[in-house]
């Protein structure tokens, strides 16, 4: 892991040189992970800011929290790792004034990323600082995933497979959604524990999963987003489980939805979901190198029109360290697809108060069409036992 993350980073300098930036200042922490190795501690959220300091020609500078430094120092390759207080004349903003000096005319961030007290601070030190968004080249880098990348994707997938597994065999009359949330966790901790050592590295990989599930039950699944409660499941109750922020390994992260049946499946609801499983076929079906992105949208699309529902606002997104990368499969996106780039695919339909139709997949895209990450049954099932 860290030798690819070595090598992104040169080749981030190389970019950096091109596009006439010296210095950049990066602090998102999937960013930091894929150029710099670590993650996985108290950051930004509390007010203590982790930095990853890339010069174009010169070796990059960690810094972070004091008490986070020996295992930032375990995990990552880069040797110049520094640290900061929370009190006292070693905070942060000293530490970062004492690397840089004089801020440089033009400095790289990732604008929409960047934390508001960081912000504040560069603002304040400096009335002539240009802050350049290095958001496009950190994202063109990413866009294209390598074979290693793709292979702990795979091992991600199989991690979301037995979580999907464990979700289905939970399932029955009178049992409340939490305690399926509670086995899906278990499953995909085991899962993902098979793949690790307790050596270098891999020593300080969790396999955890964790986030709250998200999942719905009955009527409720018209909501998308709601998670699992202590409702006591019932006969006819569709049920949906969306691993989004849960099926994760080694800090890449996928889209795994499916829905299941209690006991029975109404028609309408039967009907609902297998137009989300046609449009998410459909748009699977587009999907190969040198297609646009909105084109596989519009696969999905036509499918939902001729249903009778209305369009989706997104088919798809890019996956990797963060939930959301580039290209989207949306209207209006115009990227075209390569080899190596890999996707969640969605199909999806809420019929407000009513009922819901979901299901989603990670892919990567091959020479001649595209590869599952993730495998599951691609139907309406009904749990009857």
């Amino acid at each position: 892991m860290l030798e690819h993350a070595k090598a992104r980073l040169r080749n981030l300098q190389d970019y950096m040189q091109d596009a006439g930036i010296n210095v950049a200042l990066l602090t998102d922490e999937s960013t930091i992970a894929y150029y710099a190795g670590f993650w996985g501690y108290l950051s930004v959220e509390f007010g203590r800011p982790t930095f990853l300091i890339v010069s174009a020609d010169g070796d990059p500078i960690v810094v972070t929290p004091l008490m986070e430094s020996e295992m930032v120092t375990a995990m990552t390759w880069v040797p110049d790792v520094r640290t900061w207080e929370d009190s006292g004349p070693n905070h942060w903003d000293t530490v970062l004034a004492g690397i840089f000096g004089t801020l440089p005319r033009r400095l790289g961030v990732e604008k929409t990323v960047l934390p508001g007290l960081v912000r504040n601070w560069l603002e304040s030190v400096s009335d002539s600082v240009e802050l350049t968004d290095v958001s496009p080249l950190v994202a063109k880098m990413r866009t294209v995933k390598s074979p290693f990348e793709i292979g702990i994707m795979k091992q991600a997938g199989m991690v979301a497979a037995a979580m999907m597994s464990a979700a289905q065999e939970s399932l029955a009359e009178g049992v409340p959604e939490y305690e399926a949330a509670l086995a899906v966790i278990n499953a995909g901790t085991r899962a993902g524990a098979d793949f690790l050592t307790a050596k270098g590295w891999e020593q300080f990989v969790s396999p955890m999963i964790h986030n709250l599930q998200i999942m719905q039950s009955g009527m409720d699944t018209s909501m998308v987003h709601r998670r699992a409660s202590v409702k006591k499941l019932e006969a006819g109750d569709p049920v949906y489980f969306c691993f989004c922020n849960m099926a994760q390994f080694k800090q890449y992260k996928l889209g795994f939805d499916r829905m299941f049946n209690i006991s029975r499946v109404s028609d309408q609801a039967a009907d609902v979901q297998q137009a989300a499983i046609d449009a998410q076929q459909a748009a699977l079906g587009a999907v190969r190198p040198g297609v646009t992105a909105e084109s596989v949208a519009e696969a999905a699309n036509e499918v939902y029109r001729d249903k009778g529902y209305a369009p989706s606002y997104r088919t798809g997104r890019s996956i990797g360290m963060a939930y959301l990368e580039t290209p989207e499969l949306k209207s209006g996106d115009s990227t075209v697809l390569q080899a190596g780039m890999t996707f969640a695919v969605d199909g999806g339909i809420s019929v407000d108060g009513q009922y819901g139709g979901r299901i989603g997949d990670s892919i990567v895209v091959t020479a001649d069409g595209f590869e599952y990450l993730t495998e599951y049954p691609r139907e309406v099932v009904v749990i009857d036992r």
